[in-house]
């Protein structure tokens, strides 16, 4: 079986079923037809909004158009396909269309630069690229270098002379399923990594991986076919998409839902009657401090379906669900840990029975194994410090085109995460922090996940990363960066008070207030914090004691 047979099922035992719904708040209105009021219950108000909604039968028609156009331009096995769109109801239909091909979908990073869209076209060897209206300036100023040998395909209105139109290639191919010999075995997408330590690498996925990350959503979320999925994070990205598949692998209704403020995630989840929700750490952030200031009051939305809320992507601070699970004390909380080499969320899960466990990424997830492991690859001893490797049907085939990077990750089937981590007596795992991160101030070990994990409990702290800059006397120290609650105040010594629970080699040398900078998956930038700070010469540590 591979994840479209999972789509043509859908299509047949579901057909009249909603499929997908995109929401955009902030849309202005195009078609009356898209537009819908809601009406809440205890109180009553309106919001309106554009909306649209696909059935499992018209998506699976999307699909199946666009399979039969690329086929048609002579696009199959081997081919790669890039896809370059927000997030909207029509991205994964065009997924799937591309897999239906033989060929390999290549999703890219919305936030991509011109010359980084070129570097990973070229890297990925993409032979289509179908972009949307967000991207007409990026595509256009390097239309000359990447339409030699690739078709550029657009969606959207006001085609652009450098592309053809979507619509008016797809519009007059057949619905129905163009037969394709797939299995397992073959080669599905390539995905990128977050590109943190420069341009990212080219992640090779075989279906089996896909439909791995389906039996792996369910097994650890328990869907049904009468769940609901609010979906926020980004298509692109390995995270939200297998998230979804639990929604495919049981045919039940997503919500796409465009911007992330509280009160139209509350709205969402409150009208299209959402069960589960998967937010990023800032983003629960928002909603708790919406809620405390007053300027959200949960009895204005129908939330009693909401049971489960999930977090992955970073690492989750403990007061942080404990705060939220006195606002929603009926909900169930989960968290998962995975990468894009491991086919995206769940290679070691918490479990919504461990809440008593909130710190810890968790056990092994479905079908996969994990050790801890020393520099010579060498299992740690139950509480020592080691970087966490895992082993399972979603590790990748390689980084294409990068040998020797495939070689340092991946060594005797292991996955090499760069993720540093400790098991507890009772096997459960804690993220200590990325290998790269460790700060090494007068010979000790700093992991900033620790120190950040303590300073977010500070009441009037709505984010914070810690970093290592340069000095002269300990070589690095630990360099907080602090951002403040909205209409809340607070200084350097306050922090420093607070962080007097912390031992003395623990505590930031330096604090500095400003904004966090956080990828589309919610990971803290810190090269881009280590760039912004550390250039500014080295820190004189001797002026604190």
């Amino acid at each position: 079986m591979t994840i479209i047979d999972l789509l043509e099922r859908n299509a047949r035992e579901f057909c009249d079923d909603t499929a997908l719904v995109e929401i955009n708040p902030d849309q202005p209105e195009t078609r009356k037809q898209t537009w819908h009021e809601f009406e809440l219950v205890e109180p009553t108000h309106k919001v309106a909004h554009y909306r649209r909604e696909i059935t499992w039968g018209v998506f699976n028609e999307k699909s199946n158009r666009l399979a039969n156009m690329l086929k048609a331009k002579g696009i199959g096995k081997g081919n790669k396909v890039a896809i370059l769109l927000m997030n909207c109801i029509d991205w994964l239909p065009i997924y799937f269309g591309i897999l239906k091909t033989g060929a390999l979908a290549v999703p890219l990073n919305f936030r991509y630069s011109s010359d980084e869209i070129d570097y990973c076209l070229s890297l990925a060897e993409a032979d289509v690229l179908i972009f949307g209206t967000e991207f007409i300036g990026r595509v256009e100023s390097i239309a000359h270098k990447i339409s030699r040998n690739r078709m550029l395909i657009y969606i959207g209105t006001g085609c652009p002379a450098f592309a053809d139109d979507f619509n008016d290639l797809t519009s007059e191919c057949s619905g129905i399923f163009p037969e394709c010999n797939l299995t397992e075995d073959d080669d599905a997408a390539i995905y990128f990594s977050s590109g943190t330590t420069g341009f990212p690498k080219a992640i090779l996925h075989k279906h089996r991986s896909l439909i791995h990350s389906c039996r792996v959503e369910q097994a650890h979320h328990s869907q049904t076919k009468d769940d609901c999925f609010l979906c926020i994070p980004p298509l692109y990205h390995t995270g939200a998409k297998m998230h979804w598949f639990g929604s495919l692998i049981t045919g039940s209704k997503a919500v796409i839902l465009k911007g992330t403020q509280s009160k139209n995630i509350l709205t969402a989840a409150s009208e299209e009657k959402c069960t589960i929700v998967w937010l990023l750490v800032p983003w629960a952030q928002d909603i708790l401090d919406a809620l405390d200031r007053g300027e959200l009051k949960l009895q204005d939305f129908n939330l009693k379906q909401w049971r489960l809320m999930h977090i992955g992507a970073q690492p989750v601070p403990q007061s942080l669900i404990k705060r939220w699970l006195e606002y929603f004390p009926d909900q169930q909380y989960d968290t998962n840990y995975g990468l894009s080499e491991s086919i995206g969320p769940g290679a070691v899960h918490l479990g919504v029975e461990n809440v008593h466990k909130v710190g810890a990424i968790g056990v092994a997830g479905y079908g996969w194994e994990i050790k801890i492991v020393s520099p010579d690859g060498q299992e740690v001893k139950q509480g020592e410090v080691g970087e966490l490797i895992l082993k399972g049907p979603g590790v990748m085939v390689c980084y294409y085109n990068d040998e020797k990077a495939t070689a340092d990750t991946i060594k005797d089937g292991w996955l090499y995460t760069g993720d540093m981590a400790t098991m507890d007596e009772d096997g459960f795992i804690y993220l200590v922090d990325r290998k790269k991160d460790v700060i090494i101030t007068g010979g000790e070990n700093l992991y900033p996940v620790q120190i950040e994990n303590f300073i977010a409990a500070c009441p009037k702290v709505k984010d914070v990363a810690v970093i290592g800059l340069p000095d002269q006397r300990l070589g690095e120290i630990a360099a907080a960066i602090i951002e403040v609650k909205p209409d809340m105040t607070c200084t350097e010594e306050e922090i420093n008070e607070f962080c007097l629970a912390l031992p003395r080699y623990k505590r930031p040398r330096k604090v500095i207030f400003a904004d966090i900078p956080r990828n589309p998956t919610g990971k803290i930038e810190k090269p881009k914090l280590r760039k912004i700070y550390g250039a500014d010469g080295l820190v004189d540590s001797q002026n604190k004691s």
